[in-house]
């Protein structure tokens, strides 16, 4: 049985927190994997409020080097360091991530080792595994800013339906279907094409802080789950622009034209904290499955 992924949203917040909404941390857990997407201020007392163990953590991805995305990262390090953290976190980020690091641990006297590797990327895959591959696109925020997805690959299955009609014996044949390779039987070739398809193929996208750009949507494209800043509504499209940032109606036209499964807002302004119905009835008329992000929500697929 295939794994699932867990998606638990431990701030939500535009640039200023609020008594609801933290500062912006997401975290992916896939079988030994445990993938923390960026890390406001206050992170790691949300891992306590969810019942979540930073021991745990693999990877941090690091979307662009602004304060509420990232000024958590000293204290969870520090956290870590002290509970004698024997990995090695595996920190990726956008141009500027190793200098940015390297300053930030000058900042404070650091208690402890904790090991961690830094690598800076702009597109494309830059993690594989046999059973899933992190790839990343650079967005548009006035400095170096990617967004990152999460691709499970999804296992080769044979057709039951398919192989009825075809009247192939189980065995060895089937295993060459499952391998991609074509098959001869009784002077008959069969390929592998139309008998297997891809089972338990997941994507999941991340995009967070950033103007409209033209490679958003190829890049979340098909994605089972988009989730997507969206700071603003449209009344204040024209402060969205300057700010570069989406507002909701921009994440659910992305939604729309990738082919989004479901989109899950976040990043929201403090501004629509008492009035999130008429913020989620914008992005509803462009695209129906779409809800928005609260502090410590979780979800599986």
């Amino acid at each position: 049985m295939t794994s699932k992924v867990r998606i638990t949203f431990l701030g939500t917040s535009y640039l200023m927190p609020t008594a609801k909404r933290n500062h912006t941390s997401i975290l992916l857990d896939y079988e030994k994997e445990s993938i923390l997407i960026d890390c406001g201020e206050g992170t790691q007392r949300q891992f306590k409020k969810a019942r979540l163990n930073p021991m745990r953590l693999t990877r941090l991805l690091i979307t662009h080097w602004h304060g509420d995305h990232v000024l958590g990262i000293p204290g969870l390090l520090q956290t870590l360091a002290f509970n004698d953290y024997k990995k090695t976190l595996c920190i990726y980020g956008p141009h500027g991530t190793k200098k940015f690091m390297n300053e930030m641990l000058k900042t404070f006297v650091f208690t402890g080792r904790i090991k961690f590797e830094v690598k800076e990327i702009e597109t494309g895959k830059f993690f594989e595994t046999d059973d899933f591959y992190l790839e990343a696109e650079r967005m548009s925020h006035g400095t170096p800013c990617n967004a990152y997805s999460f691709v499970r690959k999804g296992q080769t299955r044979i057709d039951k339906n398919k192989l009825k009609k075809s009247r192939l014996p189980s065995g060895p044949l089937l295993r060459k279907l499952k391998e991609g390779k074509d098959v001869e039987y009784n002077g008959k070739k069969f390929k592998a094409k139309d008998l297997t398809y891809v089972g338990g193929k997941k994507k999941i996208s991340f995009v967070l802080d950033t103007s409209i750009n033209n490679r958003i949507v190829s890049f979340v494209k098909n994605s089972d789950v988009l989730v997507c800043e969206s700071s603003f509504d449209s009344d204040l499209s024209n402060r969205a622009k300057e700010r570069n940032h989406l507002t909701a109606e921009q994440a659910a036209k992305i939604a729309r034209d990738a082919e989004a499964k479901r989109l899950i807002l976040t990043h929201i302004s403090q501004r629509y904290e008492k009035n999130l119905k008429k913020f989620l009835s914008e992005a509803k008329k462009v695209f129906k499955k779409v809800s928005i992000a609260e502090d410590l929500d979780g979800l599986e697929i």
